[in-house]
């Protein structure tokens, strides 16, 4: 829990800070690579660190991703440029592929399947309590200390994880030579780096027909072509392709990519919906959201006496169709909806979450002996950062798409006071009421109808999730690799 606390306190205590950072350092254009150079670099580190944990232990791995990450925060803390503290970020995104899933791989190491719920619970519960402290500690920082110092607080804190770890946390690790499959992974990581570039960028950056994103794909799919050709004669791969070839593991994989893109949708657009739409204030709308990372630890600790008896799959299942409940009561969420109703539907998804990803995860654990189970949690992990990539991207992309829709067309009254393009948004989320209430009231009613798009097609990614648990089996029982 101390080591995921590094990791969950940092995704969130930087997002109020943004506005002193670049009042600070400046390029205000550069700053959306605060955060995703820093989800680029963890994600396409997880699977390399996962293998690692198998050969080399959990422990070492843990403790190299600590030392990079707080040396990534000490330069961040010391940035004297836009620049300098992207490329540092990156360097933190590098050891937070390591510290978090060591965490989850450590807990099925540690705890039986029965207690592995719960235990997944109490991890959990760092997100939601990260989520109401992080950006409380980020707004005291920035206005009264310096924003500099939501990187240095990870220092003690990192300190105290790894003092933990050494003396609590004992392993014992399989002896025999190995072999690291460096070409492998230098495949993987350049492939999906580039993959996840262009999700992350595409009609951000540039154009997504444009020559610079076709090149992007282009080379991305050309080296995880090679990735999967170098993989199949590895003697021991990086990220051995059996991981999606059986049935347990492919349906967890493809519900861990519904997982990110659902994680990525509500935390970003719930706020947007609430401020924009509603008219709260951003510490109201942090509230709302919050209740969702309420609904998921509760649910995941009581998942393990469910499972007990209905199995993974079943489990999962009915969590499932829980989250297709709450996106649907997102859906519903009309323009003048209360607080609370935003607050409930997101609680109903924090429910389905937590009785979903718990038990599939958990299940993956479970049909893999120790010597693989860094892997599995790895791709696990690994997938949902690929879904959170690519929801960011397509759900961007309805987003933009229904605004520049309702720009392009308003009302002769508006006409001449509205921006041309979706900046316009900035009117009713800054804090600031524009001049004209017409104004105000065209810009919500369009925001509205760019959200309303974006929790319909969560419906769509709840829905397929149901579809890849279908793919598992009832019961699991541990892999044959004979």
């Amino acid at each position: 829990m101390l080591c995921t606390g590094l990791v969950a306190l940092d995704s969130t205590i930087i997002a109020t800070a943004v506005p002193s950072v670049v009042g600070d350092l400046g390029g205000f254009s550069q700053f959306p690579w605060l955060f995703s150079i820093y989800l680029l670099t963890q994600a396409v580190t997880v699977p390399i660190y996962g293998k690692l944990a198998d050969v080399f232990g959990r422990k070492p791995v843990m403790f190299v991703g600590i030392a990079v990450f707080l040396l990534g925060s000490a330069l961040c803390g010391a940035a004297w440029s836009m620049g300098a503290l992207i490329g540092f970020r990156a360097l933190q995104g590098i050891g937070a592929g390591a510290v978090q899933p060591m965490s989850i791989t450590m807990v099925g190491d540690l705890y039986s399947v029965e207690e592995r719920a719960r235990v997944q619970g109490y991890i959990a519960s760092v997100w939601g309590i990260s989520s109401v402290v992080g950006p409380t500690l980020g707004g005291l920082f920035s206005e009264y200390v310096s924003w500099r110092w939501i990187f240095f607080v990870n220092l003690p804190l990192g300190a105290l994880a790894a003092w933990t770890l050494a003396r609590r946390f004992k392993e014992k690790v399989a002896g025999g030579s190995h072999t690291i499959d460096y070409l492998g992974a230098a495949l993987l990581t350049a492939g999906s780096s580039l993959l996840i570039l262009g999700l992350l960028e595409g009609g951000v950056a540039w154009e997504w027909a444009s020559p610079v994103s076709l090149l992007i794909f282009g080379a991305g799919v050309v080296l995880v072509a090679a990735f999967v050709l170098v993989e199949r004669r590895a003697a021991e791969p990086v990220l051995p392709l059996w991981v999606f070839s059986r049935r347990t593991l492919t349906g967890g994989n493809l519900v861990g990519l519904g997982v990110g893109a659902l994680l990525i949708g509500f935390t970003s657009y719930v706020p947007t919906y609430a401020q924009g739409v509603l008219g709260t204030g951003a510490l109201v709308a942090g509230f709302a959201l919050a209740a969702l990372t309420l609904g998921w630890p509760i649910a995941a600790a009581l998942s393990g006496r469910v499972y007990m008896r209905l199995g993974f799959r079943d489990t999962a299942l009915i969590g499932t169709v829980v989250v297709v409940a709450g996106t649907v009561l997102c859906a519903l969420l009309g323009r003048g909806s209360e607080l609370w109703e935003v607050a409930a539907a997101c609680f109903v998804v924090g429910v389905g979450l937590g009785l979903s990803a718990s038990p599939t995860m958990v299940a993956v654990q479970s049909v893999v002996g120790w010597e693989r189970r860094g892997v599995v949690t790895g791709t696990n992990m690994f997938c949902r950062s690929i879904g959170s990539a690519l929801g960011a991207a397509i759900l961007g992309a309805v987003s933009n798409a229904t605004l520049s829709g309702r720009f392009s067309r308003p009302p002769a009254g508006v006409a001449g006071h509205l921006p041309a393009s979706v900046d316009a948004t900035d009117t009713v989320l800054n804090g600031q009421a524009p001049a004209q209430p017409a104004v105000a009231a065209f810009v919500r009613s369009a925001l509205y109808d760019a959200v309303h798009n974006v929790f319909l097609v969560l419906v769509v990614v709840a829905v397929l999730s149901v579809g890849a648990l279908l793919l598992m089996p009832r019961r699991t029982r541990e892999l044959s690799f004979d």
